[in-house]
C-alpha cells in the first residue's frame, strides 16, 4: 500500500519550522567548518534518511562523525567512528538551549569546532546563544514535514535519473531551508550580483558561476505562508516566465522570480508522482529552450535504462 502524502498546514507548523530552521543551521555550520569545500556549497547540505535528516559522515581527527535529527524519536543524535555517541531531546528546547546542548555533546565526543553564531539567509537574525524565545516544538508537525520530504525525495530521484550531465545530489540546504536539486548545462554564467541576508556574495557567485536549472521544495515562510515546489534557471532569461508549464496549478511568481506549484495541488492529486514529475519535466524543458541547452548530450534515454535495470541480475 502506497504511503499517502501528508497534509501540510503552514499555520500549524510555522513555529516548528522556525525552530528546525535555526537548529539545522547550527548543525549545518558544524559540517561546513569540518568538511573540505565542494562546488556550489554541496559540503554544507543535509540529507534525508530513514529516521530524519543527517549530515552524513563528517571528517575529523582520525575518523568521522555524524549529527542526525531523528524525527521518529524527536532527538538530536551525535555519534563518531570511535564508538562515542550522545543525544538530547528536541522537545522544550529554545534556539539558545539547543546551541548549548549541541556544544556540550560535541565536546563530550571530542570534536572541537567553532561556528559563527549568526544565522544565514535570515533578515534581522538573532545570534543563536541569545535567542531564548519560548516556541513550541510540535512532534507531529515535524514528522509530517519529514514524511513529505521523503515522498518528494523519491520523485526527485526519478527525475535525477534522467540526466547524465553534471548535477547535484538531492539535498537539504539549511540556509534557505529547502530540499533542492540542480542541473548544469556546462556553460559559464554572468557573475551573480544579487544579495542574500547574512551570506557572503562570494559564496553566491561561486554557486552560480555556471548556468543552472534548479528545482526544490520549500515549506514556506512569513512572507509566503504555504508549502510550494519551485523551479528557476540562472541566468533568468526574460522569456522563461512566458513558457507554458505543467500542471495547470503551476504559475510564475514575479515576487520570487520562479515557477511555483503549491504542495497542496500535488498532495491532493490522484497521482501525486505524475503531477510533480510534470512540473519538473516541463520547467526543465522551458529552461533548456530559453538557455539553448544541448539536451542530446545532457539527457538520458531513461525509458530504455529503466527497462534494462529491471532485467539486470547481479
Amino acid at each position: 500500500m502506497k504511503a499517502k502524502w501528508p497534509i501540510l498546514d503552514y499555520s500549524a507548523y510555522k513555529d516548528t519550522t522556525y525552530l528546525l530552521h535555526q537548529w539545522s543551521q547550527m548543525v549545518g555550520k558544524v559540517r561546513l567548518r569540518k568538511s573540505p569545500w565542494q562546488n556550489s556549497s554541496w559540503h554544507v547540505a543535509l540529507y534525508l534518511d530513514a529516521q530524519g535528516m543527517t549530515t552524513g559522515p563528517i571528517p575529523y581527527e582520525g575518523g568521522i562523525f555524524e549529527i542526525k535529527f531523528d524525527f521518529t524519536q524527536h532527538e538530536l543524535k551525535v555519534r563518531s567512528s570511535n564508538g562515542t555517541r550522545d543525544r538530547f531531546s528536541l522537545g522544550n528546547q529554545t534556539v539558545a538551549s539547543f546551541y548549548e546542548q549541541l556544544r556540550e555533546k560535541l565536546d563530550f565526543i571530542g570534536i572541537k569546532v567553532k561556528i559563527t553564531k549568526t544565522p544565514n539567509e535570515i533578515p534581522d537574525a538573532i545570534p543563536f546563544d541569545q535567542n531564548t524565545k519560548r516556541i513550541p516544538y510540535l512532534p507531529n508537525e515535524a514528522k509530517n514535514i519529514w514524511k513529505a520530504l521523503i515522498q518528494i525525495h523519491n520523485v526527485m530521484t526519478v527525475f535525477r535519473s534522467r540526466f547524465r550531465g553534471k548535477n547535484s545530489p538531492i539535498h537539504f540546504f539549511w540556509g534557505s531551508f529547502d530540499l533542492a536539486y540542480t542541473r548544469f548545462s556546462g556553460a559559464t554564467a554572468p557573475e551573480f550580483e544579487g544579495e542574500v541576508p547574512n551570506l557572503a556574495k562570494e559564496v553566491m557567485q561561486e554557486a552560480y558561476s555556471h548556468e543552472v536549472f534548479s528545482v526544490g521544495f520549500w515549506p514556506g515562510g512569513e512572507q509566503f505562508p504555504q508549502a510550494v515546489f519551485y523551479a528557476y534557471c540562472y541566468p533568468n532569461h526574460a522569456d522563461f516566465k512566458n513558457k507554458k508549464v505543467q500542471p495547470e496549478e503551476a504559475y510564475w511568481s514575479d515576487d520570487l522570480g520562479e515557477f511555483i506549484l503549491p504542495y497542496e495541488a500535488v498532495q491532493k492529486a490522484a497521482n501525486p508522482t505524475k503531477k510533480l514529475l510534470d512540473f519538473l519535466e516541463s520547467t526543465y524543458k522551458a529552461a533548456t529552450e530559453v538557455g539553448s541547452w544541448d539536451r542530446n548530450q545532457l539527457d538520458c534515454d531513461f525509458s530504455s535504462l529503466e527497462k534494462k535495470n529491471s532485467n539486470i541480475t547481479i
